[in-house]
């Protein structure tokens, strides 16, 4: 199992998870949740307190990926293999991305 934390503007907004079976879950912290002035990470995960599952990397994960070349180089500098996108996540998006949202590896 391997989790980050995601930060939304710097703030701690939830937790996102890969299981050893390969599939993903993303939970908002209920501090995040109990605060009416703190937005949804994306419109595809509204402030709930539901735990959101899915067989792969949720797609608003996934669209922060880099691809192509830039992919090719970012795995073969970090000695990832190319299939593994939460991996690649926890390198390239912790503090290389555009807009709000960073992710933070666990542990």
């Amino acid at each position: 199992m391997r989790a980050a934390t995601i930060l939304y503007k710097n703030e701690q907004a939830g937790l996102l998870t890969q299981h050893d079976d390969g599939t993903f879950t993303f939970k908002y912290n209920d501090t995040w949740i109990s605060n009416h002035s703190k937005p949804a990470i994306s419109l595809t995960f509204p402030k709930s307190q539901q735990t959101y599952h899915c067989d792969f990397l949720f797609p608003f994960f996934y669209n922060m990926l880099p691809e192509g070349a830039n992919r090719q180089i970012a795995c073969k500098l970090n000695k990832l293999d190319l299939n593994d996108d939460f991996g690649l996540l926890l390198i390239t998006a912790k503090n290389d991305n555009i807009g709000a949202i960073s992710v933070i590896k666990v542990g």
